[in-house]
């Protein structure tokens, strides 16, 4: 090891003492201290979120994540889900991501330069964002080796990358905070694919410092980049509590420690194998029981626990693995690979660690890390991480990565999703790459987090081109770039891993975690999957009411009116789940899979709803519990009305005449569904306007309000009054339906502090 990089060791060890102290001091924060257990904690916000990184298992209470992107909105994969925009403006906005509210963008993705210039419109203040590539699109692969964002300050390497290094995507982590709006636009529309990742807050006071709008020459701090530049290193606590140890494996099933000495949080858990045995011991499982659990929270393959579908490693590089959370390092001259993961891990009582497994003749050495914790239980959540194999995946069906209820015995979990690992081919395989991943939270039947495939979640673009690669947060570790090219037959398993931070994804109640296998759910590939996910057997938000609008008793109950309301319209549509029917000519799809496939198949049959539509005013009553910290309300809709946007008022409920209103916000869903498709043939050919009109017309769409107006309320009143929106579908070319605000039913959630605590 050289002297620079002790020195660098050295230094992130200080560093990590210095600002990663929150979570054993009690869930302290720069703007407050509330060690209650009757007290939701501080959330880390913008770049706050990388430099509290130990506040990964906190519970994030009126926190929501949403991924919007370019994906067919006919649930097919037309143009590798690129080009589908919103609307268009004048010019050159070409609108994929409109936003209203406040709340912070951490993560933007597109394929290559595609789409550069891009508009990136905070506050009504354009920000024009492109990288190097764009003044060359048609030679850019042959004539750039590195590439740069521009302008550069704002989004430097490790928190931003470009397709030069990530093998085909443009990437930036760098927060991009919003006070009332946020929107994204591409200046070109050619192969214009992108996701972005944004998050809303119910309630600034628990924020860990307040939202203000990007400037555009906000600069992310040294220490900061610093920090994630640490990938690859121990980033942990040096000066705590450790267990260290060596087994010799000789059964199948192997303790390696039995922590005693809780409330506690793991900061490290380093496992280190021998050279010569890492391929043969990739696939001994890692089992992690807290508090004496019945059953395992993690239960999984080694390999992809650390990131990777396989230890085989082809080209001998240092790091298979180099993300900021988990390494697979090899040292070569040591004749040795070490297993890191450093997500922070709490337990209260016990921590159980094994090893289990078909037994080989080697030594296993470990080393715990771990610290005292002295804040309340319910702050916090277990790690967990989640396994799941699917060898042969059911056409037009997503595979069901992770269902939190029911997992460990427990109904109703609160936590954080965190990221994902998993092969997507046994077999160097990597057209199941155009599968999507779709996220659900809490009951919603419309994903919060809908992506345009497997590589993109990944952090690459075009299959990476079949090339390896690993950043702090995303990558593709291990597999050939094509079958022929296989150096070993385990050169053929391919696989991406994706870890989330800033970006991570909260849930009050339950996290449904889906992937789509191929493009339309029809690769017949040998998939396994890991999850990694923060959980709590208790729920941060319960359901304490609903209005069935269109249900004369319902809306009696309820007290909805609604005076320029239309007549009870029933709809037949759908959601957004994927294809309706398997297709007569799959494409694709290998002779010998025939006899799994039934052509023409209904896959998501559509399914009635009623409801209303206004464009004038609706009020209505519902329940809360009283003892909140702010609520979500979901409406069901229907989604061919376009931009619905309201304003929102709250009141205590009281007398229809003695009511006191109080401004909550602005309520708006951006598009409708009818899009436009532009995807010209030349990089910086004139944009096209094709419409594209779906029949998934159904929505559940989201709205925070925060504590200041539910706090100690039995039920609110709450009003909507529509803004009808003029923008046009494209220039001079109105939408097919005029704007108006739909409502099917409405659903009241209170944000509660979950109801755990050490017996």
């Amino acid at each position: 090891m050289t002297d620079n990089r002790i020195q660098v060791i050295v230094f992130l060890g200080w560093l990590t003492g210095l600002l990663f102290s929150d979570l054993q001091a009690g869930a302290q924060s720069a703007r407050d201290v509330r060690p209650a257990a009757d007290h939701p904690p501080v959330i880390p916000v913008g770049t706050d979120a990388y430099q509290m990184w130990d506040r990964w298992p906190v519970q994030r209470i009126g926190d929501r994540a949403y991924m919007r992107s370019t994906y067919d909105r006919s649930g097919g994969n037309e143009a590798a889900d690129a080009s589908h925009f919103l609307f268009m403006d004048e010019g050159d906005r070409s609108v994929t991501l409109d936003v209203k509210g406040k709340g912070i963008l951490y993560f933007f993705r597109a394929n290559h330069w595609h789409g550069s210039p891009w508009h990136f419109t905070i506050d009504g203040q354009d920000h024009v964002v492109q990288e190097t590539a764009t003044r060359d699109p048609m030679d850019a692969q042959k004539k750039y080796s590195h590439t740069r964002f521009i302008p550069s300050a704002p989004f430097p390497e490790p928190l931003s990358w470009t397709w030069s290094t990530t093998r085909g995507a443009d990437l930036i982590w760098t927060p991009m905070p919003f006070e009332r709006s946020l929107q994204i636009a591409y200046s070109r529309t050619h192969y214009g694919t992108g996701y972005y990742i944004y998050h809303h807050y119910a309630d600034d006071a628990a924020l860990s410092r307040p939202i203000r709008s990007w400037t555009g020459r906000d600069a992310p701090g040294k220490a900061l980049l610093s920090l994630i530049d640490s990938s690859g290193l121990d980033i942990a606590p040096r000066h705590i509590q450790r267990k260290k140890g060596s087994i010799r494996l000789n059964k199948t099933m192997q303790l390696l420690a039995d922590l005693r000495k809780g409330p506690a949080v793991v900061r490290a858990l380093k496992i280190t194998l021998p050279l010569d045995k890492a391929v043969e011991l990739e696939r001994l499982r890692l089992r992690i029981t807290w508090d004496g659990a019945d059953s395992p929270s993690v239960d999984a393959p080694l390999c992809l626990f650390f990131g990777a579908g396989t230890f085989y490693n082809r080209d001998k590089r240092e790091y298979l693995v180099r993300g900021f959370p988990i390494n697979i390092h090899y040292d070569y001259p040591g004749k040795k690979v070490t297993l890191a993961c450093y997500y922070p891990m709490p337990f209260f009582r016990s921590a159980r660690f094994e090893i289990s497994g078909s037994p080989a003749a080697a030594v296993l050495d470990y080393e715990i890390r771990y610290a005292p914790y002295r804040g309340p239980a319910n702050h916090l959540s277990y790690f967990h991480a989640t396994y799941r194999d699917f060898p042969e995946p059911v056409p037009g069906r997503d595979l069901l990565l992770l269902d939190t209820k029911g997992a460990e015995g427990q109904q109703r979990w609160s936590g954080n999703f965190a990221g994902t690992s998993l092969i997507f081919s046994h077999n160097g395989f990597l057209g199941t790459l155009e599968g999507d991943p779709r996220f659900f939270f809490d009951g919603s039947l419309t994903p919060q987090a809908y992506g345009t495939g497997t590589e993109e979640w990944g952090g690459g673009g075009d299959y990476w081109g079949g090339q390896n690669m690993t950043l702090p947060f995303a990558g593709h570790p291990c597999g050939t770039t094509k079958k022929e090219n296989a150096a070993d037959p385990k050169d053929l398993i391919e696989s991406a891993y994706r870890f989330l931070l800033a970006d991570l994804m909260p849930f009050g109640n339950r996290a449904v975690i889906r992937l789509e296998h191929g493009a339309e759910n029809l690769s017949r590939e040998h998939y396994e999957t890991l999850v990694y996910w923060y959980g709590l057997p208790a729920p941060s938000l319960i359901k304490t009411d609903e209005v069935d609008i269109g249900k004369t008793e319902d809306e009696q109950a309820h007290r909805y009116t609604s005076p320029g309301a239309s007549a009870v319209e029933s709809i037949r549509s759908r959601y957004e789940w994927g294809i309706d029917s398997l297709p007569l000519r799959p494409w694709g799809m290998d002779p010998a899979q025939a006899a799994y496939y039934r052509p023409g198949a209904e896959v998501y049959p559509a399914h009635t709803e009623d409801g209303r539509h206004t464009r004038s005013v609706s009020a209505f009553t519902v329940s809360l519990e009283p003892d909140n910290y702010g609520a979500l309300l979901r409406r069901t809709l229907d989604y061919r009305y376009p931009n619905q946007e309201a304003k929102v008022y709250i009141a205590e409920n009281g007398a229809a005449g003695d009511t006191t209103w109080s401004f909550a916000g602005t309520w708006y869903l951006a598009g409708s569904n009818t899009c436009v498709y532009s995807n010209p043939r030349g990089e910086t050919d004139k944009r096209v306007y094709q419409v594209q009109t779906s029949d998934r017309r159904f929505r559940d769409d989201e709205f925070l309000l925060p504590a200041r107006l539910t706090r100690g309320r039995k039920s609110i009143r709450v009003k909507l009054v529509c803004q009808p929106s003029d923008t046009e579908l494209y220039p001079a070319h109105p939408f097919p339906e005029k704007s108006a605000w739909s409502e099917l039913r409405y659903a009241v959630y209170s944000y509660v502090m979950p109801d755990f605590s050490l017996k």
